[in-house]
């Protein structure tokens, strides 16, 4: 089984028009996964990745573009989705000490108890990519990386 039979398509222009398409398609799969793990707490994994990046800067606040710069989807609508983190009190925005245009955004504990439940079920998200071995993982890792560097 392989990209072939999950798109029905047998041929492609090249084998890097296979690859493209093949990431692609692993990722939509890898997100719908994603969702269903996170789902349960009622967020989305949009919502799921700016609260683990205020988490690695907390106490230190970030402002919307701080948050987008580190986003593994940065055509997110991040000002929308941190106001719906707002609306479930799971982050509250500031005014900026150093900056009164900006907003700084910090996770609340209600949002630190989220991700803590998540992080019980890391073991589920790991899962995901679970057949794979540890060292196919880190190769897998790497020519991801060269594939983003060499461009």
């Amino acid at each position: 089984m392989g990209i072939e039979k999950d798109i029905r398509q047998t041929r492609f222009r090249s084998e890097h028009q296979k690859v493209s398409i093949n990431i692609l398609y692993t990722y939509g799969w890898v997100m719908e996964r994603t969702k269903e793990i996170v789902g349960i707490e009622d967020i989305t994994p949009q919502q799921y990745n700016i609260l683990r990046i205020l988490k690695g800067s907390f106490p230190q606040p970030l402002s919307t573009l701080q948050i987008r710069e580190r986003m593994i989807d940065r055509m997110s609508d991040t000002s929308r989705i941190v106001d719906r983190l707002v609306a479930k009190s799971l982050v509250k925005k500031g005014t900026c000490k150093k900056d009164r245009r900006l907003v700084d955004i910090t996770i609340t504990e209600k949002g630190k108890k989220l991700l803590e439940r998540l992080d019980s079920r890391q073991d589920e998200l790991d899962k995901i990519v679970g057949n794979i071995t540890k060292k196919e993982a880190s190769m897998l890792s790497d020519l991801l990386d060269k594939i983003r560097n060499g461009s």
